[in-house]
C-alpha cells in the first residue's frame, strides 16, 4: 500500500513545474558562489575546497530550504483545495502511508537536487580552470547534507500539511534558513532542524564543522525524522475529515 502511495505522488509530480525549480534554482547559488570565488581568488587558496565554501555559502544557507518548501507545498496543494483532503482521508489507505508516500517522493527529489548541485560544482570548477577532481570529502559533505535535508523535507511537509497555503510555508522556510544560519554558528546548531543541512554540507567552512560530532549529527537527524513523521501521522489520524 505504501508503494502505491509513493507511485501516486510520483505521478503527480512527473510533469509538474517543480522540475523547472529543480533545474534553475541551484544554478543561482552556483553562479553566485563561482563569481564570489573569482572575486576573491587571491584570498581563497584551497582551490576546490575554496570553491565549495563559496557555493555552499549561498545554496545551503539561503536556497535549499525554500526550494524544498516549494516541493512540499506543491505536493499538498491539491489536498489543501476544496474537499480533496476529506476524500483523501476517507480512502481505505493507512494514514501513515499518506504522509510517508509524500515524504518518499520529496526525498527522491531532494536526492536528485543534491547531486545536481554537486554536478554544478564540478562544472564550475572546470570552468574556472581548477586542476584534477574535487576532494572526496566534498562528496561526503553532499551525502551528509542529504541527511540534514531530509529533516527539512519532513518539517516542511508537516508545515504544508498544517498550513493550507502555498506561499506561507515557503516564507517560513526562508525565516528558517536565516535562523538556521545563526544557530549553525553556535554550539546549539546540531539541535536545530534548519541548521542540520548546513552543518552536513559544511557550508562556507574550510574545517569540518562536524569533526568529532558525526554521531550526534546522525542521531539528531534520526530523532527529528521520527518525531516529525510521528507528529504528522498523529495529526492526520485525529483530523476532522470535514474540515
Amino acid at each position: 500500500m505504501l508503494f502505491a502511495c509513493i507511485k501516486s505522488e510520483q505521478i503527480k509530480i512527473r510533469r509538474s513545474f517543480i522540475w523547472t525549480a529543480f533545474v534553475l534554482t541551484p544554478l543561482i547559488p552556483a553562479l553566485m558562489g563561482t563569481q564570489n570565488y573569482l572575486n576573491n581568488i587571491e584570498l581563497l587558496k584551497s582551490e576546490w575546497f575554496s570553491l565549495w565554501t563559496q557555493e555552499t555559502l549561498f545554496y545551503s544557507n539561503f536556497f535549499f530550504a525554500p526550494l524544498i518548501a516549494i516541493y512540499c507545498s506543491y505536493l499538498w496543494r491539491m489536498e489543501n483545495q476544496n474537499k480533496n483532503r476529506h476524500m483523501l482521508l476517507t480512502q481505505p489507505v493507512p494514514v501513515r502511508n499518506i504522509f510517508l508516500g509524500k515524504l518518499a517522493a520529496i526525498l527522491k527529489i531532494t536526492f536528485f537536487t543534491q547531486f545536481w548541485v554537486y554536478l554544478l560544482y564540478l562544472i564550475s570548477g572546470k570552468l574556472v580552470s581548477l586542476s584534477g577532481m574535487p576532494p572526496a570529502q566534498t562528496f561526503v559533505y553532499t551525502i551528509r547534507g542529504l541527511l540534514g535535508g531530509a529533516v527539512i523535507a519532513a518539517l516542511q511537509l508537516l508545515i504544508s500539511m498544517m498550513i493550507r497555503s502555498f506561499a506561507v510555508p515557503i516564507a517560513i522556510a526562508v525565516v528558517g534558513s536565516i535562523s538556521g544560519l545563526l544557530a549553525a554558528n553556535s554550539k546549539y546548531g546540531i539541535y536545530y532542524p534548519y541548521s542540520l543541512m548546513m552543518l552536513g554540507m559544511n557550508a562556507n567552512k574550510s574545517e569540518d564543522m562536524l569533526s568529532g560530532s558525526s554521531l550526534p549529527f546522525f542521531l539528531s537527524c534520526l530523532f527529528y525524522l521520527v518525531l516529525l513523521c510521528s507528529i504528522a501521522v498523529f495529526l492526520l489520524k485525529h483530523q476532522d475529515v470535514n474540515a
